[in-house]
């Protein structure tokens, strides 16, 4: 409700209150606002854990041991570590040889559904929020005109306004939710960028040591 205060101010109501003169459609608004606050809350504590547990020196360190043919050194030092390139890393050098292009795909495919997880929802909730708003809206003028037919605009006037308001309501709730919630959203989305990147850059750097590897072991059985 704390998004609502600047309408309810401007309005000169509470935000009960206008809550209440928003007519039915406040109910799913309110349900779309708190669980678009919900995924929120649930993937910025999922960001913080992942960040607090971000180790690249090690991930550089395990590609060093990779390109000096340490495969098990390279394990015994990523295994216990809760980094998530690390995790990918770990995964695809305990698969056999030729099957690690594709490990590391499908590592890779389960760290990115980590960090995606939730954002469909984020953003079906920043769709229909306006969406509702607009039903509301809908909503409110099919009663301002159903007022108005009646016939006796001044025994009217209250059902007139009521209905105006509860159309401008709903709108004004439906775009604050969806207008607060582009933030977080676009936020997350860029730390989702930033991880793609950073495997990216880790299974660029594993095919560089790998190269490297068998280069020096071709050279070396000569």
């Amino acid at each position: 409700m704390l998004a609502h205060q600047p309408i309810a101010f401007l309005m000169g109501q509470s935000p009960i209150e206008l809550f209440v003169h928003g007519g039915p459609i406040m109910w799913p608004i309110l349900l779309v606002s708190f669980v678009a606050v919900t995924v929120v809350l649930e993937r910025v504590a999922f960001l913080f854990k992942e960040n607090s547990t971000r180790e690249p020196e090690l991930a550089a360190k395990m590609l060093e041991l990779v390109e000096e043919g340490k495969i098990d050194a390279a394990l015994g030092l990523g295994t216990p570590s809760q980094d998530y390139v690390a995790r990918i890393l770990v995964y695809t050098l305990s698969q056999p040889e030729d099957a690690r292009s594709s490990s590391f795909a499908r590592a890779a495919n389960i760290e990115m559904q980590r960090f995606q997880q939730g954002l469909p929802i984020l953003d079906t909730c920043i769709t229909a929020a306006p969406l509702l708003g607009l039903l509301g809206t809908v909503a409110g003028m099919m009663a301002t005109f159903g007022a108005l037919g009646e016939g006796d605009i001044g025994a009217s006037a209250g059902k007139i306004t009521g209905g105006v308001g509860e159309a401008l309501i709903a709108t004004a709730c439906g775009l604050v939710i969806a207008i607060i919630g582009l933030l977080p959203f676009n936020v997350l989305n860029a730390r989702i960028e930033k991880a793609r990147h950073d495997i990216s850059d880790a299974s660029n750097a594993l095919d560089v040591a790998t190269k490297k590897l068998e280069k020096r072991s071709a050279l070396a059985a000569r």
